[in-house]
């Protein structure tokens, strides 16, 4: 049973300058939604000890601030293996959040892979009233017509949203968030999991993120975790930051800041 989250009262002002309805924020473009990518690490960077483990990092205060984040969002984006590996509620567990303020889930899955069952954690509390149902991307010629998860996601008040096939590398994330501001989502957290955040951490689609926030965990991983690692370019950072703050939660720390496009 989740112990039930305190939100500190000074994480709101905290992240208000990182937010879509922040006066600092640049105007919005009729292409994309607003992205925050949000992350929990490691010291050496790591999300996890091991591909498809689930590892807890966050503390209590921590989480907190991830929870309150997703209220201030109008979805939460993670890929197929999160899905696969956490069973995530995907929902926002601070006291007295109502329906209205709970974002809805997106899952990037191609192909499918997510073979959940009708008690999946994010229908159950979709169906309680408590979050929403997902919307999964995936491929229009990975649904076949029997295929039950269909309506078990109907059912809840989700769907599945077929997209065309995607090239070797995947969908392209300007093609993504244009299918999500179709889907009328204005604002979208990225949560995960590391292949995700590594892709949108590329040069070429840095300027697809708006706001960056990271909570580092005071913990080594090992070298068999799953790494947040952009590829760097000759002789300089892979990607540098501006408007940064910080805040220490608890045991945890957390940065703030939105990418520096011009580095």
């Amino acid at each position: 049973m989740s112990q039930p989250l305190t939100l500190p009262a000074t994480i709101p002002l905290f992240l208000a300058p990182y937010l879509p309805n922040a006066s600092t924020t640049p105007t919005t473009t009729t292409t994309r939604p607003f992205v925050t990518l949000t992350y929990a690490t490691s010291l050496d960077s790591h999300l996890s000890l091991a591909p498809g483990v689930q590892t807890a990092l966050s503390g209590p205060s921590s989480k907190a601030l991830t929870h309150h984040l997703r209220t201030q969002h109008d979805a939460i984006l993670i890929g197929t293996s999160t899905a696969v590996a956490d069973d995530p509620g995907l929902n926002s567990r601070l006291p007295s959040t109502l329906l209205s303020a709970q974002p809805r889930p997106i899952v990037i899955d191609p192909y499918f892979r997510w073979n959940f069952s009708r008690d999946a954690r994010v229908l159950k509390t979709a169906r309680e009233g408590n979050g929403k149902a997902p919307y999964i991307l995936i491929s229009r010629d990975s649904l076949r017509d029997d295929d039950p998860r269909v309506s078990w996601l109907e059912e809840a008040g989700g769907k599945v949203v077929t997209l065309d096939p995607p090239s070797p590398s995947g969908w392209g994330w300007d093609y993504l968030l244009n299918t999500l501001l179709k889907l009328g989502i204005e604002s979208v957290m990225v949560e995960g999991g590391g292949r995700v955040i590594n892709e949108l951490l590329r040069r070429e689609n840095l300027g697809f993120v708006d706001s960056v926030v990271v909570t580092v965990a005071p913990v080594y991983l090992g070298r068999e975790g799953v790494n947040v690692s952009p590829e760097g370019r000759d002789r300089e950072a892979a990607v540098k930051f501006r408007n940064i703050e910080w805040i220490v939660l608890g045991r945890d720390v957390v940065m703030a800041a939105r990418p520096d496009l011009d580095e």
